[in-house]
């Protein structure tokens, strides 16, 4: 980069808004321990309110992410070194959940495996790197695509979802500055406008929870919306350990008023998955017609309960 493109950035980085010194917390270094924990609270409680004021622009994200899930296609997150973990960390946790594939919620982190737990130096810098990473998914106009740069301007973000909205795919850039160049690029834009941080610059602090927030809006509410849950019970959830195996008993206790013990049979005859459980309780059948019906409601457990037994 010659030394005037350097000088540039340098000042397009200046004017972000994350970028920026608070003088709120200028003397920092000087106070006691309880004085900092306060002060770090207050500025932390901003965050509920900025990704409020974006609600309006995620919704239509969400629901344009839902068409695509709902239609066999796949959600990817990109990000660069904090946002790239945080997306991550999001699509980690949906199989268990959710009971998802876990191709269908993926994340794309610049630098690889190396830098989920390391800082990989210069990497977020790579424009070519990102078209690359998103055209190794084989991205596709079934597909959606989610940018997270806390800057809004991360070139390798930029690049990789000018890539994905070329390929066809749904694209949403979630950025915690106005104005991000992010929001040119994609299709549904969302800034959360958190501005500067505790320590300057550190946008894994506000930046980081505001855009966790969103991720945990996003993939939950698709979720809901895809017939993931019954209620506010995780139906789907992979009872993969003694708590969420008590968990799912619990639930299947809930829905259908059985005894524990009458749970945990079907739930054992099930394979552990709580909706077919319910089904086989409620609708008196086998594992097998219960796993149709659901099928038949299209993975909605309240549509299983009321189809027509075969």
């Amino acid at each position: 980069m010659s030394q005037a493109a350097s000088r540039a950035v340098r000042s397009d980085l200046a004017q972000l808004r994350t970028e920026q010194t608070d003088p709120r917390y200028a003397e920092i270094d000087r106070l006691p321990t309880a004085q900092l924990a306060a002060l770090m609270n207050e500025a932390d409680a901003g965050v509920p309110a900025a990704v409020a004021a974006a609600i309006p622009a995620v919704v239509p994200a969400i629901d344009a992410i839902v068409e695509r899930l709902a239609a066999g296609g796949r959600l990817i997150y990109v990000g660069a070194g904090t946002p790239g973990r945080i997306g991550l960390l999001d699509a980690a946790e949906c199989p268990p959940t959710f009971g998802t594939d876990p191709e269908t919620v993926q994340g794309i982190i610049a630098g690889g495996s190396t830098a989920i737990t390391r800082a990989v130096e210069g990497v977020e810098d790579d424009a070519e790197a990102g078209v690359t990473d998103l055209a190794a998914r084989d991205v596709g106009a079934g597909d959606a695509v989610l940018g997270l740069t806390a800057s809004g301007r991360t070139p390798y973000v930029l690049a990789a979802l000018a890539e994905a909205r070329r390929r066809g795919a749904v694209t949403v850039g979630l950025s915690c500055n106005a104005d991000a160049e992010l929001s040119d690029v994609v299709e549904f834009p969302v800034e959360v406008a958190v501005g500067p941080e505790f320590i300057a610059g550190s946008t894994r602090l506000k930046a980081g929870t505001a855009q966790k927030l969103v991720l945990n809006m996003i993939s939950t509410i698709s979720m809901v919306r895809l017939g993931k849950t019954h209620g506010n019970l995780m139906v789907d959830l992979v009872a993969t350990n003694e708590k969420l195996q008590a968990r799912a008993i619990r639930m299947v206790q809930e829905i259908t008023g059985a005894a524990a013990e009458v749970a945990e049979a079907a739930l054992n005859d099930a394979g552990r998955h709580v909706k077919t459980a319910v089904v086989m309780i409620e609708r008196g059948t086998d594992a097998n017609t219960a796993r149709a019906l659901i099928q038949a409601g299209q993975g909605r457990l309240g549509a299983a309960l009321t189809i027509p037994l075969p």
